[in-house]
């Protein structure tokens, strides 16, 4: 083995050893992060192995009918209300309200623009 090919064989073990280093600090950095609730692909308990819990529901269902026809009529009688003034208006409670307002935007019969509802169309 000439002198030239050992010391391309050494500075190859280094970076081999140097690439391991690093590619168990990436894991030990990656576990911290999932630890720590980071935005990493994981799955819920409860779910099978091989769904992540970021997969979008391929089910929806409609909002129901009578509320959610209230909140549009709420809307369709004042363009630009707030959440306030459709809980208001409506006597629906904002944590349901908001449910139903996020499936109404999904099935396109209400727009939102900043803090405002619009009827859509």
């Amino acid at each position: 083995m000439t002198k030239s090919s050992a010391v391309l064989e050494k500075a190859c073990n280094l970076l081999k050893g140097r690439l391991e280093e690093v590619d168990d600090e990436r894991k030990r950095l990656e576990r911290a992060a999932r630890e720590l609730g980071g935005k990493t692909a994981r799955r819920a308990p409860g779910r099978p192995r091989g769904a992540a819990s970021t997969k979008p529901s391929t089910r929806r269902r409609r909002a129901r009918a009578p509320r959610a026809d209230q909140i549009v009529d709420a809307i369709a009688k004042e363009p630009g209300i707030g959440t306030s003034g459709i809980s208001k208006a409506t006597g629906i409670k904002s944590n349901y309200l908001y449910q139903l307002l996020g499936k109404l935007q999904k099935e396109g019969r209400v727009k939102k623009r900043g803090r405002q509802y619009f009827p859509a169309g």
